[in-house]
């Protein structure tokens, strides 16, 4: 397993800010002409957020879930109200170390799936302490 150094952060609901958001979608093809432009603003957090209380943000730190489309630097917006299941991204605490891994269940055992060919699956045996300290519900990447 790769250590990983995750800094958590909670929320800023004191300090939202409101960003134009255009109400047309945005043509991958042919543009739209300008008198048609219709804005209204948003807040990101009000986009993301599903529950203030329970949602933190992280940085992502190493290459283990690439496939998966995270990146080292992308923010993870991590709910830890959800219910882990099959499938999902999720935060986990494994032997004293965060990891951000995908969830198998399957009926040999749980697994912390990487999403990159170089990095091995994690069989979660009775010996590891592991706890599923939240589900990845967004990711925001700089371009």
């Amino acid at each position: 397993m790769e250590p990983q150094k995750l800094t958590f952060s909670h929320p800023d609901q004191d300090q939202q800010k409101s960003l134009h958001l255009v109400q047309e979608g945005i043509s991958a093809g042919f543009p739209s002409p300008a008198d048609d432009f219709k804005e209204l603003r948003i807040s990101i957090d009000q986009e993301v957020v599903r529950n203030e209380e329970a949602t933190f943000y992280a940085r992502v730190s190493g290459e283990s879930m690439q496939g998966a489309g995270l990146e080292d630097g992308d923010l993870l917006v991590i709910d830890r109200s959800m219910e882990p299941q099959h499938d999902k991204i999720a935060v986990c605490y494994i032997d004293g170390e965060f990891t951000v891994k995908r969830l198998k269940v399957a009926a040999d055992g749980v697994f912390l799936i990487p999403e990159n060919p170089k990095y091995q699956p994690i069989k979660v045996t009775e010996e590891n302490e592991l706890i599923i300290w939240g589900i990845v519900t967004y990711v925001v990447k700089k371009l």
